[in-house]
This record gives structure tokens, C-alpha cells and sequence, in this order.
């Protein structure tokens, strides 16, 4: 069987790409507001999404939302640095276990900026697979998060508690 080169894209906000997102279990506030300001007109067809995705033939198989965070927001890295914030990484259960996950992580990567993360549960072992590490920052309360991070050869030290 060939493996046929799985090309990442950034996907248009419009009612077709929304249409497809319904497949996914992490649907919710992101795409419905999304959906909203279609309806509104404020965006147009080809305004920038935050999302990415990988298609099969028309299917839209796996996706993720990948945002670029102010270095003056960030709580994760040190010293303070712009890093990505990796959420919805998910890939439809028929198309798992054929590296489209991976090929998304490794799309995000490929910004050589440091990435954050909260995996879903049971996701550990994917995350860890892909070189993420569990994050040591100091804050009263961590929100419920349970922060992962990824940061490119050489460019942070993660900070220590």
C-alpha cells in the first residue's frame, strides 16, 4: 500500500468546513462561535482560521487548533517566549493509528516555536511519543489544566519550580 503524501492545510472558516466539524468530538464553543460571526458577516469566507486539518479524499479526518500566545502571557516557559497553544487534536476513530495525529504535531513543530498542550485523557502516551513533557509552573491553581509542553532543540529551559 502507498503511502500518499498527507499534506496539512489551514482550513477555511466557512459552513462546509463547520458542517464537517459536527464529526468531532470536541465540538463546541470554538466552532459554534465561529459560526455565529458567520452568520453575522464579520468574517469573511477566507478569514484566517485557527485551525488545521487533514483531508481523505473530501473528509476533513483529523484537525487541531493551533494559537500563537504573547510571550507576556506565558507561564510555561523560561525565559517568557511566544509559544503555540495546541487544542482539538483529534483525528476521526476510523482514520487513528495512521499517523495523522503526528503529522499535525509535527505541522505545528515546524514554527520552531514551543508548544503547549492539555491532552485529553488517556493521550498521555502520544503526547510523551511526540517529545512533550509535562510542565513545571508555578501557580496557585492550575485551572484543572494538566499542561504539556514541547520546546524546539536549544531555544528554552523549561522553568523549574
Amino acid at each position: 500500500m502507498m503511502m500518499h503524501q498527507v499534506k496539512v492545510e489551514r482550513l477555511l472558516v466557512n459552513y462546509k468546513t463547520l458542517e464537517k466539524f459536527k464529526r468531532f468530538k470536541e465540538y463546541g464553543n470554538q466552532e459554534l462561535s465561529m459560526l455565529e460571526d458567520l452568520e453575522s458577516n464579520i468574517i469573511e469566507n477566507n478569514s484566517e482560521s485557527p485551525f488545521f486539518g487533514i483531508y481523505y479524499g473530501n473528509a476533513l479526518v483529523a484537525r487541531m487548533s493551533l494559537y500563537k500566545v504573547d510571550a507576556k502571557y506565558d507561564q510555561y516557559f523560561t525565559p517568557p517566549q511566544d509559544y503555540l497553544e495546541l487544542w482539538k487534536l483529534e483525528v476521526l476513530p476510523d482514520y487513528q493509528g495512521r499517523g495523522y495525529g503526528s503529522r499535525l504535531v509535527d505541522f505545528a513543530k515546524e514554527y520552531q516555536l514551543p508548544i503547549k498542550t492539555n491532552p485529553r485523557i488517556n493521550s498521555h502516551g502520544f503526547w510523551e511519543k511526540m517529545g512533550f513533557q509535562k510542565a513545571k509552573y508555578n501557580m496557585e491553581r492550575d485551572l484543572g489544566e494538566n499542561p504539556l509542553i514541547w520546546t524546539p532543540e536549544g531555544v528554552a529551559e523549561q522553568s523549574v519550580s
